[in-house]
C-alpha cells in the first residue's frame, strides 16, 4: 500500500475514525517498532484533522519524566516532569484528559500560546507498562469529545499487540 495521508475533516467524525484505524492499520500493518508507530500516528492523526500539533511524549524515567518523541506541528515541550501539565497529569493517573480549554486546567504547560484544547491519551506497551502519551492540541476551544477519546484509546492499543 502507498503511504498516502488522508484529509478528513469532512466526514463525521465517527466515519474519519473508521477511515483512519483501517488507514493506521494498513500502513504499520508487519511493523512492530514502537517509534515507528509513534511517527506514523503522528503524521495520520495530524493530516486526517488539522490538529496544531500531534505528537508522543515518551516515558524516559518511569514515574518522573517524558520526553517529546515523534510530532507534527511546531516545536514542543522538550521534557514534561509526570504530575505537570495535561501530559503529565495523563501520565500520573493513566487516564486519558480530554481538556476542552487548556487555560482552565490548572498548571497547563503553554508550549504553543495558540493551543485553546487537549487531548492527552496514555500508551502503554506488550507488558503493559506506560511507554508514552499522545498529546493532541487544537487552536479551537472544545474540539476533544468521548468519541476522540474512545477512539484515539482504541488506536494506542496498536502498541501493545
Amino acid at each position: 500500500m502507498a503511504e498516502v495521508t488522508l484529509d478528513l475533516r469532512e466526514l463525521p467524525k465517527a466515519q474519519a475514525y473508521a477511515e483512519l484505524h483501517q488507514h493506521v492499520q494498513a500502513v504499520l500493518e508487519g511493523i512492530d517498532d514502537p517509534i515507528a508507530g509513534m511517527a506514523t500516528m503522528s503524521c495520520l492523526l495530524h493530516n486526517a484533522f488539522g490538529h496544531l500539533w500531534t505528537g508522543f511524549y515518551r516515558v524516559v524515567t518511569p514515574g518522573q519524566l517524558l520526553r517529546v518523541g515523534p510530532y507534527q506541528g511546531t516545536l514542543g515541550c522538550l521534557e514534561i516532569k509526570f504530575g505537570k501539565g495535561v501530559c503529565g497529569t495523563a501520565a500520573a493517573k493513566g487516564e486519558t484528559q480530554v481538556v476542552a480549554d487548556v487555560h482552565a486546567f490548572p498548571g497547563h504547560i503553554s508550549c504553543d500560546s495558540r493551543s485553546a484544547s487537549e487531548i492527552v491519551v496514555p500508551v502503554y506497551g506488550k507488558n503493559r507498562e506506560l511507554i508514552a502519551v499522545l498529546d493532541i492540541d487544537s487552536s479551537s476551544k472544545g474540539t476533544f469529545d468521548e468519541v476522540d477519546r474512545r477512539e484515539l484509546e482504541t488506536m494506542m492499543r496498536w502498541f501493545q499487540q
